[in-house]
Parts: C-alpha cells; structure tokens; sequence
C-alpha cells in the first residue's frame, strides 16, 4: 500500500538543501531513478519530478504542469524548469554533506546538479525579516487531506505537488521601512503576529487570505530561510493536491485582476520559480509506478 513522503508533513528541520537537477541529453534516467528510488526514504530526502522528465520519458502525471507565466509589466516571475528536485532534510549539517554526495552519486551521470540551496530553520520557525512564516498552515488531518492526493489509484495517492520559488530579500530597503510600514506590507504585527485590522489591500496576508478565494485556496507551506554570501531570503516551498491554491495566489500577488501589488515586492522578489510531483512510497521505495518504473 503506498504512502506519502513524511518529510512533508514532518515539523521543518534544523537544516535542509534543496538540490535541483536536469536531465542529460542521449542519457537515459531510468537506472539513476531507480537507484534514486531506493536511496530516498522520503524522510531525510524528499524527492519531486518535474514535468520536463515525465515528458521526456512519455508519461503524463494527472496535474503536473509547466510553471506558468505570471509576470506583469515591469514585474518579472521567472520560471525555472528543472526535472528532478531532492530536499535534503536533518538536524545536522554535516549529514547533509555526506547525503547530498549519495543522491548525486546516484543520479549521475543521468542528471546534472544545477542548483544547491542551503536552507535553514530560523528564530522557530521565521523569516528571516522576523514574522513568522505559514501562521495559517492547516493542521492535523486538514494538513493530509490539503498535501496528499487520494482517491485516484495506485501510484497516484500520497503523492503530492510542490510549488518552489528562491525569494531574495532586499535587507537594505527593509531596515529602512519604519515598524509600522514593515506590518503593513505583511499584514502582521512583527511584535505579537496578530492580524492588522486595518492593513492595506495590498499587505500579504491580504493578498493570499485562503479561504478568500472560491474555492478555498488552502496549501501546506514547509518553506526555510536560506543564505549564501551576501544574499539572503525565504525558499517558499508549499505542498497541496494540486497547483490550483499556489496559482491563484500568485495571481493575486501581483495584481492580476486588480492592478495592487503584493506588499512583499517592496523588499523582495522571487530568483526561481517551480512545479515538481512528489510520488508516493510503497515497500519503503519511491512509487514509481505512475512512470512505469
């Protein structure tokens, strides 16, 4: 019987490296993912595929899209296709090191590392401006029933889908916003986390209020600060049944339909933007079957 990815639902690391592949031309993937299959517990390492690789094999998961163009005038969303996601998640830094050399030792030299993330659990669970990151995640069987897939047969239940971005943060322009001018851009009082009753319509809580969409627009955020030299920010990663909930906030975010942008592109802006499957587990192992492997 297959199961879902527990890392997905399991409280956020200390650590976590997000590693982001590609596949290689006249190389086939199918000895790489089943190596992959057998390495990755969906527990210290959760795995997501990317529309480009079940393409590429000719296979279609019900759901799994291309990420799609969301950028208005004089506001890039930039899309970023890549076949295979790996988190890498633990309590201890040095694990991921070691981690990290299996899952690439496994997959080359079908796939090539195109982007390495180190993230990190930060102040209990903030951003790394202060304000604490998925208040409104659902909970216990709410948080199942919005992450996982059901109902749709073997190989297919469990299984969820992952919406990725690398924001980057302007620290400069936020330490020059007063307090207040920071809540308002979130909606939130940094001091307390309680809700602004009187935010503006473009503060983000505003913006991406689930159950202000029709439908609810619920989504399991696992998102993790990040850091690397100078450049800092918040790796969103959020999981749900499907790309509905991510899409239409994203929409709303920046204006799509109303022209108010998201107080969150005062001080930050997205570098990556992804869609990735995360298959099921059966016997332990990926469930592969979706693709045939």
């Amino acid at each position: 019987m297959s199961r879902a990815q527990s890392g997905i639902l399991a409280p956020i690391p200390a650590f976590g490296r997000y590693l982001l592949f590609t596949a290689q031309a006249q190389t086939s993937p199918v000895i790489a993912l089943q190596r992959l299959a057998s390495l990755a517990d969906g527990s210290s390492v959760v795995v997501g595929l990317g529309a480009t690789l079940a393409s590429a094999l000719g296979k279609q998961i019900p759901g799994l899209i291309a990420f799609p163009d969301f950028s208005m005038p004089g506001l890039v969303i930039p899309a970023t296709p890549y076949d295979l996601c790996c988190w890498l998640r633990s309590d201890e830094r040095g694990e991921l090191v070691h981690l990290s050399r299996r899952v690439e030792q496994a997959l080359s030299p079908a796939f090539e590392l195109q982007l390495g993330i180190d993230a990190f659990n930060y102040d209990d669970g903030r951003d790394l401006t202060g304000y604490e990151d998925g208040t409104e995640n659902p909970q216990g069987d709410k948080a199942q029933s919005t992450a996982f897939v059901s109902n749709q047969g073997p190989g297919l239940d469990g299984g969820s889908f992952l919406a990725l971005q690398q924001w980057l943060h302007d620290f400069q322009c936020f330490e020059a916003m007063s307090t207040a001018q920071q809540d308002h851009a979130i909606g939130r009082r940094k001091s307390d986390n309680v809700e602004l009753a009187d935010a503006p319509a473009s503060a983000h809580v505003k913006r991406t209020a689930q159950e202000s969409f029709d439908p609810e627009a619920f989504m399991l955020r696992r998102s993790m600060p990040w850091a690397r030299d100078d450049d800092s920010g918040l790796l969103f990663a959020a999981f749900a049944t499907s790309f509905y909930a991510f899409d239409v906030q994203m929409r709303r975010m920046v204006g799509a339909e109303d022209g108010i942008l998201d107080g969150l592109f005062q001080f930050s802006q997205p570098l990556t933007g992804s869609y990735f499957w995360c298959p099921p587990l059966l016997d332990g192992k990926l469930d592969l079957r979706a693709i045939d492997l």
